[in-house]
């Protein structure tokens, strides 16, 4: 089996309000074709107009080439050498950043391949599935009152959620404000759902410490992100001084962050399969996870369905506390681009067993979003 061509699509669902830090407005998908009629899917979460041209520009020289160059022509079964056959040849511009989050893509487009062709599902794949649903944790952004955050908590406790994230927006600013915020979310939920809060990277040590002493009465499942993400000596320093768990890993790409952030006491990791290297590197992540005890891996996953399929059949194989992120902005709630979207029941998603992702898009949808070269 040969790959033929490479696809890169830009979707967008109306205009992008930049002011949001809502991923869930765009999206970068491929498409993967093949001589024997094989056609997998994958995403990458990133500015999809950049991983766009990352996969189709034409080289520059031996080590700065386009992905899509790199791939025709090569056996799509053939994922680890690809993947480092892609890292090595985008070396000049890649390692890191936008070109892992293409190769994300690509490499989950891959797996679905190799799950068509075999007959078993990528659940099986990653090392067989130890469960058939897992539970997703509602996410939204953080709005500006106690009134509006008390209206997403409502409909998440309506919905059958039994966990909500709210983050960036006002946060960092006011301490006190951002209690508040929390507060009004808790207030709704009740004490046996579990409330969890992103920090958007606006807090100093001081201010994310004072935060996480203040919120002890409000018992966050955890804290996420308060700092830059490289910043792994605030990390160590906020882990060993507080007693929520604090969380960090959606920024990064590659697996040796991640091993950085478990030496700097991170008690979760978020890997986002569409940014750290898709799933042959959330292979590598989960077994760190596995070797040292105690620190959890709970994926990002804040775009389409199509990242949610892969991270449902990722999440599936992990040993516990599977539990993945669930976007329910409204550009998110605007349309499957799946043809079977899925759907939240109690609190959990069923994970795919169909070969493969288990997933065909919505050809309507994916044109009504596509953004025509």
């Amino acid at each position: 089996m040969r790959i033929t061509r490479v696809e890169a699509m830009v979707l967008r669902v109306g205009e992008v309000d930049t002011s949001r830090a809502d991923g869930t407005q765009d999206a970068f998908l491929v498409r993967i074709h093949t001589d024997d009629g094989f056609v997998g899917i994958g995403e990458g979460d990133t500015s999809p107009y950049v991983a766009q041209r990352i996969v189709t520009t034409p080289a520059s020289h031996s080590i700065a080439r386009g992905l899509a160059e790199v791939l025709v022509g090569e056996d799509p079964l053939n994922i680890r050498p690809l993947w480092k056959r892609m890292f090595d040849q985008s070396y000049h511009y890649g390692r890191d950043g936008a070109a892992l989050h293409a190769m994300s893509a690509v490499d989950m487009a891959l797996w679905d391949i190799l799950g068509q062709a075999s007959g078993l599902s990528v659940a099986q794949l990653l090392g067989g599935s130890e469960a058939t649903t897992v539970d997703i944790y509602a996410s939204e952004v953080m709005p500006d009152t106690p009134e509006e955050v008390e209206g997403i908590a409502r409909r998440v406790v309506d919905e059958g959620f039994g966990a909500l994230k709210l983050g960036w927006g006002p946060l960092g600013r006011d301490i006190g404000r951002d209690i508040e915020l929390a507060s009004a979310a808790r207030h709704v939920l009740g004490p046996d759902r579990r409330l969890m809060i992103d920090g958007g990277m606006a807090y100093t040590l001081r201010s994310a410490r004072e935060f996480c002493h203040r919120a002890e009465p409000l018992d966050l499942f955890w804290f996420e992100e308060p700092f830059d993400a490289d910043d792994l000596r605030s990390y160590e320093r906020l882990c060993d001084s507080v007693a929520v768990r604090i969380a960090c890993g959606e920024a990064h790409s590659n697996a040796h962050p991640f091993r950085q952030l478990i030496e700097a006491k991170v008690d979760v990791l978020q890997p986002d399969l569409g940014r750290c290297g898709g799933l042959t590197i959330g292979r590598d992540i989960a077994a760190m996870g596995r070797e040292y005890g105690g620190v959890l891996v709970v994926p990002h996953c804040f775009s389409t369905d199509v990242l949610l399929a892969a991270t449902l059949a990722f999440c599936s194989t992990l040993p516990a506390e599977r539990l993945i992120e669930y976007p329910v902005t409204s550009s998110k709630r605007a349309g499957s681009l799946l043809s079977t979207p899925f759907v939240p029941v109690n609190g959990q998603l069923a994970v795919r067993t169909g070969p493969g992702l288990g997933i065909e898009l919505d050809e309507d949808e994916l044109n009504r979003r596509l953004v025509k070269e």
